[in-house]
């Protein structure tokens, strides 16, 4: 496996635990949008971080960069304050089924039209296929009997 397909398998891990964390954390202090706050400020110092060791001069680029580019951190907001939200009465795994469908369909339209610059990879009647098993095998997991 090269080495990208293991460090998104591992961000994949990390999305159902940020949910649990997150999401337990909100119930805890009573407040999912104080618990998103929390995540978003441990989540910049982390940044700031590897942005300090890996080239903190990329920051001077920003000002040449189109505005659209920074809505990424809208959809960053809306899903940590949605799943904080919604994963403690909906349960995790179905919240993150909901988002990893979204994803596919996202990812394939993302890559049919090669939109921000992506490699384009058509769908395919094969590439259909390949995501309607995927979200079968995601929807099996979530209607599995429980205990």
């Amino acid at each position: 496996m090269p080495y990208q397909a293991f460090i998104m398998l591992l961000a994949g891990v990390g999305i159902p635990l940020l949910a649990a964390l997150n999401a337990r954390l909100g119930a805890n202090i009573g407040s999912p949008a104080a618990a998103a706050v929390v995540l978003f400020v441990v989540a910049f110092s982390a940044a700031v971080v590897v942005t300090l060791i890996t080239g903190p001069s990329a920051l001077r680029a920003l000002s040449g960069q189109p505005w659209h580019l920074f809505t990424a951190g809208l959809f960053v907001a809306f899903y940590v304050l949605t799943i904080t939200w919604i994963a403690p009465s909906f349960g995790v795994g179905n919240a993150v089924f909901f988002v990893l469908i979204g994803q596919l369909i996202s990812a394939a339209a993302i890559d049919h039209f090669g939109l921000f610059g992506s490699q384009v990879t058509p769908v395919s009647a094969t590439r259909v296929l390949g995501i309607l098993v995927m979200a079968a095998g995601v929807a099996i997991t979530q209607l599995a009997p429980r205990g």
